[in-house]
């Protein structure tokens, strides 16, 4: 099965930039972190900026904290930025600048977990670990458990069948996981999936059983509209948008629900993403 996955993505692969031969460990950190609850099509032209703007981590450790957060832009879940930039502080000053080979030195940056730590291992290092993220315990839950979709959380018992499909060569190890990945992301995908496209559909347990509707919980959309996270947004576009501090009339006037923008207000405060008071007026951090 891993060698029919293989030999479709050698022929389907996207052309994605932190994919190419030629993209830097500290690109492919970049991209993992703005790949997580994004899809690729929003990241690919702020990732572009980012790079070019901050080559290396200490490029980006120089720069105020506060501007990556601009630079993020509406990428959303913008303390991601935040991590990245403590993440490129701490590889400038233990690390020499450059992004560490070791799964174990990975984990200990700020803001990479066990999923990032091993992404970063997997594509900028070809090391052998696995790599599970939505799309590929997906395909791992149709093809081997014959479920629609996985559980809510990764599991041991998910783990543990992902490293009986990891090959045992680092190099190919390496492939078949950002292979899984595409098949999850261009062919089985959670609603519509393209099972006459599949390269192991004849080896899928759940299309052979006659793609049984999920048993579990019902899988609810994220909404975006109303939110708490929309109203973080507007604060934050409002900074990004201006060099100086700006007055709390200026915030108030960008949403009008005034104890959801107090309490956007105050978690931002708290996040470390905006820095300031009513009196001295609000900026981004550094």
């Amino acid at each position: 099965m891993v060698g029919r996955v293989l030999d479709w993505y050698a022929d389907h692969a996207r052309d994605l930039p932190w994919r190419r031969p030629e993209a830097t460990a500290w690109e492919i950190m970049v991209s993992e972190f703005m790949l997580q609850q994004t899809p690729v099509a929003r990241v690919l032209e702020p990732w572009r900026q980012w790079v070019d703007r901050w080559p290396t981590p200490p490029d980006l450790a120089a720069a105020p904290a506060g501007e990556a957060v601009r630079a993020w832009g509406r990428l959303g879940y913008p303390r991601r930025a935040l991590r990245l930039h403590r993440a490129a502080e701490a590889i400038t000053d233990l690390h020499g600048g450059h992004v560490p080979t070791s799964h174990a030195e990975l984990l200990r940056l700020p803001g990479v977990g066990s999923y990032t730590a091993a992404a970063i291992a997997s594509f900028a290092h070809r090391q052998r670990h696995v790599v599970l993220d939505t799309n590929v315990r997906r395909v791992l839950a149709r093809i081997a458990s014959g479920e629609a979709y996985p559980p809510v959380s990764a599991t041991v018992a998910e783990t543990r069948m992902a490293t009986e499909f990891l090959p045992e060569e680092p190099t190919r190890a390496a492939v078949w996981a950002v292979a899984s990945m595409e098949l999850g992301a261009l062919v089985c995908t959670a609603r519509t999936p393209a099972c006459e496209r599949c390269p192991v559909v004849d080896l899928c347990t759940w299309h052979t059983a006659g793609c049984p509707t999920s048993t579990g919980p019902g899988r609810r959309r994220q909404t975006y509209e109303g939110t708490d996270r929309q109203c973080r947004g507007a604060l934050l576009a409002v900074l990004r948008s201006s060099d100086i501090r700006v007055d709390r009339i200026e915030l108030d006037a960008c949403w009008p629900a005034a104890p959801q923008r107090e309490r956007a207000l105050a978690s931002l405060l708290a996040d470390g993403l905006m820095v300031g008071d009513d009196t001295t007026g609000y900026a981004l951090p550094g």
